[in-house]
């Protein structure tokens, strides 16, 4: 796989550091400065584990601690951590809640924007949804590999994330339909129905 991405986990940090910067020896940060940070977390493990709700609960914590800075370009970030781990799940759009604060964005954000977009390159981590994010920029492209379809199946699997799991079983599935494999093809569909619930 290209090395193309950036750690969601690295855009956590990036979007928070002047939030925590003060964590490591120096003072004691503000209250909002750790809640926003620990919402923003816990958005991200509950989106990829596919519990919608307690994700949706979780980003709007983040952002009413935000949103008592009134700094739009910490906004701005939460936004494409949003994204991030929607592209890694491949529910892919045009990022619309960091387009309406992208006039107070900063440079970094707006090649994460861009490389989101299959308009730029950021450097893969080998972390797990780092990687899933690079696959799914590449899916948005119409340039992924099948090598990248089956490691990110892996990745998905190996963390418990549901949500990117099944996307990515889904891509996975077709493929092998339209290659006329309908052994592959069922044997998939089973493993999804599997986490699902439904076998």
């Amino acid at each position: 796989m290209k090395k193309q991405g950036q750690s969601t986990i690295f855009l956590v940090a990036l979007a928070l550091a002047a939030l925590i910067a003060g964590c490591a020896g120096g003072p004691t940060p503000p209250d909002w400065q750790l809640d926003a940070r620990a919402a923003l977390l816990g958005f991200e493990k509950h989106y990829l584990e596919g519990s919608t709700r307690l994700a949706d609960a979780e980003f709007a914590r983040a952002k009413e601690e935000i949103r008592r800075t009134g700094r739009g370009d910490l906004m701005a970030r939460a936004e494409l951590i949003r994204c991030a781990a929607r592209t890694a799940s491949l529910e892919i759009d045009d990022c619309p809640g960091f387009e309406s604060l992208r006039r107070d964005a900063g440079a970094e954000e707006l090649a994460y924007a861009d490389y989101l977009a299959g308009k730029g390159k950021h450097t893969v981590t080998e972390d797990a949804l780092s990687r899933l994010v690079a696959a799914g920029v590449a899916f948005r492209a119409a340039t992924v590999t099948p090598a990248q379809i089956a490691a990110a199946i892996d990745l998905a699997s190996a963390q418990g994330w549901r949500r990117p799991l099944l996307a990515w079983l889904e891509v996975e599935a077709k493929r092998a339909e339209a290659a006329g494999d309908r052994e592959a093809a069922e044997r998939l569909r089973r493993r999804m129905a599997l986490v699902t619930g439904t076998r």
